[in-house]
């Protein structure tokens, strides 16, 4: 089992729901992108879902998305519960426990999914997680379903950014099997072993890439 630290920052509390400075920076873009990016209907599984503001955000926006929600952290799944609950949303359900390095997730009896989505997971984790996402995406994704990962990625082993480079070096001294992925030189790798194509990069605010795939 994979165990991270899901906070890197001081977070706001009401009751059991957490609020995210960096969701509520990000989560218009992120949302505008992947609606753009996602089909127009069907399940979408979200990996990692931290606060729950991100799932609660695009789901309101999508509301012929089937959005689960979760997260391996036991704070974090309190946190999406009380989201869920307090927005009472008819197409957002969750909390999961997915931990992706086990080879069942036990949400097998729901897919196909239309759409995987992981915000901000696989850097703050060691890279079994992004095996185990694209593993995952290789059995639960429909025909042509698509894994949309959004966060600081390299490009062909450079950083993007003096700051990506400084965060890289942060979250390294915290756990060294963490860090920036590279686009090229990690993900396309899993991708092309489990099934997976490139679709798009869409450059982001603060440096950060949504990364989109699509299943073949």
């Amino acid at each position: 089992m994979v165990k991270r630290e899901t906070a890197l920052e001081d977070r706001e509390q009401a009751g059991e729901r957490l609020f995210s400075p960096s969701a509520a920076r990000n989560r218009d873009a992120i949302r505008d992108v992947f609606i753009k990016a996602a089909p127009t209907s069907g399940k979408v599984l979200e990996i990692g879902g931290g606060t729950g503001e991100h799932s609660v955000h695009i789901a309101s926006a999508a509301p012929k998305l089937e959005w689960h929600t979760g997260d391996p952290d036991k704070k974090s799944r309190a946190s999406i519960a009380a989201w869920i609950k307090h927005v009472d949303l008819p197409n957002l359900s969750g909390p999961h426990g997915i931990d992706v390095t086990e080879p069942e997730w036990g949400v097998e009896d729901s897919a196909p999914f239309a759409a995987i989505i992981s915000i901000n997971m696989i850097h703050i984790a060691p890279f079994e997680a992004a095996e185990g996402l694209f593993a995952g995406a290789r059995r639960l994704l429909a025909a042509s379903g698509m894994l949309f990962l959004y966060g600081p990625f390299k490009r062909c082993g450079e950083h993007t950014s003096p700051s990506n480079e400084a965060f890289d070096i942060s979250l390294k001294s915290r756990d060294p099997n963490w860090g920036v992925r590279d686009v090229e030189h990690d993900l396309l790798a899993l991708a092309q072993k489990n099934s997976l194509a490139l679709e798009g990069i869409v450059e982001m605010p603060a440096n950060n890439l949504s990364v989109i795939f699509k299943k073949t």
